[in-house]
This record gives structure tokens, C-alpha cells and sequence, in this order.
């Protein structure tokens, strides 16, 4: 009876904990995502300093190197703190980009880009205490968490590249029309940030399907939740109530849990997975599409085009997995599929050399496609048959490779330059 009872309560509030967990995943990336997704105002204002590549090469040895920082500390450090602290600066630094542009008037200049690459730094330390703080928390969760988690990360690509659409199509015309298209912008993705400190504050941690995994989780030796479930109105008490429980089931087991270096030697083809797919990925989004596809039909929409398909189909790639006969979980099926995808890169080449507009737009589709459902796959397999406190720590080791591959990426699309002449 006890059993029938208690089931309902933890799948009680499933539905809207997902719905924040998208939102959260939206926030996570809306800030950086606006930067790349406004490039075309960049580049007017520093047409000789590579913005997209520059801004982006700025922001990844900030986020790995926190994020190594905390990966190595994730048990000793309170998620609820690390999470809060990530979307506030995200918020504060998105305000600061308006505040600058407002104060020197929009216009160019070496100290205004520096400004611009300060706030970027920002945004880098935000992401490392967001994203690796979200992803080992939602790891102990239900797989559709992290999944709902990861599509708010894509979501959020969808939605700015939308929004610049429109932002560009409604002030075209208009004098000083691309500032005022990329403030409105800005503005919202402040907004944004602000309703996710909200969210994660308030709303997440008193749904009952949460209070349920993180009193598991705490109940199986995690330390890295008692912020939130103080929060959500959880005593010290009733977590060693929990405790005792699982020892008597398991009592051997109980304090046992794997080092951070063996949850790595582990799960080390995971790891590389992810390391590889964004290593592939960001070697050619955004920089290669915004310097080196040419000029075509499309004009100054072009490269906004291009951005906008990857981002909604990486989205659409993400949601794929949700059809359990096409969802990979084989390790080796994995392994091949990513590899296979470098193949890409000999046709990015020759279509930005050779091709049309469409080739090029069917190519970013693909990549877009490719990298959501690969991500998702990966993410939401690795964790599985691990205790909480081993699966939050995974969960860290995962967003760190996944940021050392954007950074190896982000590295490599200068490569590009090199091969096509330009001048750094």
C-alpha cells in the first residue's frame, strides 16, 4: 500500500518541471546566443576585427576554465548557490552590453569591443555555473528533464535567430535602424534571464517530483542539494530519515561511491562523444558561415539565414530522440555516428567554393540536425545506473568536455582563414 501511495507523489508537478526545465536550458544560452545571433551589428561597428570568431574565442577559455574549476569541486559545492550566481551574472552582463552601448553612443573603437569582451568573459563564467549545475543536477532526475533541459539550450538558438529576423525586418528601413533592432533584443534576452532567477529560485525546487530526486539523492550521500531542498521546505531530519531507510535496503552499498577519475575512466567514450560533436560543430558555426560562404542572393540576410536553420534544427534534432526507434544508445553506434559526421567538413569546403545558396542551407541543416540529436542521445544515456551523487559529479565531467570541444572548435574555424587568404 505504501508503495501505490507514494507514486503518485513523485511524478506529481513531472509536467511543469519540464516546462521549467526548458526555460532553464533557455536561459542557459539566450545571452550568448544573442551575441552570435547579433553579429551583423558587430560587424558594422568592427568590420576589421572578426567579432563572431574573436567574441566567441573570448568567451570559451572562461567557461572551461571555470567549469574545470567546479568540476573539480562539484561535491563541495552547493548547486542551489552555483546556479542562482550563474543566471544572475548572465542577467547583469546582458544589462551591462545595453548600458555600454547606450554610453558611448554605439559607437566603434578599440575600448568599446574590450568592454564587449569583458561582458563576454561574463558570460563564459555564467555558463560554466549554470549549465554544469543544471546538468549534474537533472542528471539523478528523469531522463526527460535533461532532455526537456537541453532542448531550452537549442530553443534558445531558435529564438533569437527568430527574433533577429524580425528585429531586421521591422527597423531596416529605419535611420540607425540595425542599433536600435539589436537594443530591443538585448532587452529581451535581460528579460529572459531575469524570469530564469525567478524560476529556479522559486518555482523548481518546491515541484514534489523534485523535492522527490533530490531527497533521494541527498538520501544517498549528496550534499550538493541541501541548499534546495531547504528551500523547498525539506528538514535535515527527514533527509537522514531517507538515509536510514536505504541503508537497511542496501546497507553495504549505501556510502560507497565511485572517485571522479573512475566515473571518467568509465564513461570516457561519452566524454570524447560530446568532445567530438562540438569540436565538429563550432570548427564551423559561427564563424565559417558569417566570413567564408561568399557572397550570394541573399545579401546581409544570408548568414542570418544560415544561423536561424542550424539553431531550428538542432532544436527539431533534440526532440528527435523522443521516438524510441530511432533514439542510439549503442556506445559503439554512438562512436560511429560522430565520427561520420567529420565528413562534413570536406563538404563545407567545397559547397562554400563551388555550391549554391541551397547546398549550403541543406549542409547547416544537417550539422544543426545532427549535433541536437547526438547531444541528447548522449546526455541522457550516459547517466543511467549510477546513485545521485555519482550522476551529478558525471553530469559536471559531461558539460566539461562538452566545453572543452566548443573551445578546441571555436580554436580550429580559424583555419578557415588561413585557407581562404584573409588577413587576421
Amino acid at each position: 500500500m505504501a508503495a501505490s501511495s507514494e507514486t503518485p507523489v513523485r511524478l506529481e508537478g513531472t509536467i511543469l518541471a519540464i516546462l521549467v526545465c526548458w526555460f532553464l536550458g533557455l536561459g542557459s544560452l539566450v545571452s550568448w546566443n544573442s551575441m552570435l545571433t547579433i553579429g551583423d551589428y558587430y560587424y558594422a561597428l568592427f568590420p576589421d576585427y572578426h567579432p563572431s570568431r574573436v567574441l566567441t574565442l573570448v568567451y570559451q577559455p572562461f567557461a572551461l576554465g571555470t567549469m574545470v574549476i567546479l568540476a573539480y569541486n562539484e561535491s563541495k559545492i552547493d548547486t542551489r548557490k552555483r546556479n542562482i550566481a550563474g543566471y544572475i551574472l548572465f542577467c547583469l552582463s546582458t544589462l551591462a552590453l545595453i548600458v555600454l552601448d547606450l554610453a558611448t553612443s554605439g559607437k566603434g573603437g578599440i575600448g568599446n569591443y574590450i568592454g564587449i569582451c569583458v561582458f563576454v568573459g561574463a558570460f563564459g563564467v555564467a555558463d560554466a555555473h549554470v549549465q554544469g549545475g543544471m546538468v549534474g543536477d537533472l542528471s539523478f532526475m528523469r531522463p526527460e528533464f535533461m532532455q526537456s533541459f537541453f532542448c531550452g539550450l537549442a530553443a534558445s538558438g531558435a529564438l533569437t535567430s527568430g527574433l533577429r529576423l524580425m528585429t531586421k525586418a521591422a527597423f531596416e528601413n529605419s535611420g540607425d535602424g540595425l542599433r536600435k533592432g539589436t537594443m530591443l533584443f538585448l532587452a529581451i534576452a535581460t528579460f529572459l534571464e531575469f524570469l530564469c532567477i525567478f524560476l529556479y529560485a522559486l518555482v523548481f525546487p518546491k515541484l514534489p517530483v523534485v523535492k522527490y530526486y533530490r531527497s533521494k539523492a541527498a538520501s544517498e550521500g549528496s550534499t550538493t542539494v541541501s541548499s534546495d531542498l531547504a528551500a523547498a521546505g525539506i528538514q535535515k531530519q527527514e533527509i537522514q530519515q531517507g538515509l536510514l531507510v536505504l541503508q537497511a535496503e542496501d546497507d553495504a552499498d549505501t556510502k560507497k561511491r565511485l572517485t571522479t577519475k573512475e566515473l571518467l575512466f568509465q564513461n570516457i567514450d561519452y566524454l570524447l562523444d560530446l568532445f567530438l560533436i562540438y569540436v565538429l560543430t563550432l570548427s564551423i558555426f559561427p564563424g565559417f558561415l558569417y566570413e567564408n560562404t561568399g557572397e550570394h542572393k541573399l545579401g546581409s540576410w544570408y548568414p542570418l539565414v544560415l544561423i536561424a536553420m542550424y539553431n531550428v534544427l538542432d532544436l527539431i534534432g533534440r526532440y528527435v530522440p523522443l521516438i524510441e526507434l530511432i533514439k542510439l544508445e549503442s556506445r559503439k553506434g554512438l562512436m560511429i555516428a560522430i565520427l561520420s559526421r567529420f565528413l562534413l567538413i570536406p563538404a563545407f569546403y567545397f559547397t562554400a567554393k563551388y555550391g549554391d545558396q541551397g547546398w549550403m542551407i541543406l549542409l547547416v541543416s544537417f550539422l544543426g540536425l545532427s549535433n541536437g540529436y547526438l547531444t541528447v542521445c548522449v546526455m541522457t544515456v550516459a547517466p543511467k545506473g549510477y546513485k545521485g551523487p555519482e550522476q551529478n559529479a558525471l553530469g559536471n565531467l559531461l558539460v566539461l568536455f562538452l566545453l572543452g570541444g566548443i573551445f578546441a572548435g571555436v580554436s580550429l574555424d580559424w583555419l578557415w582563414l588561413i585557407n581562404s587568404g584573409t588577413e587576421f
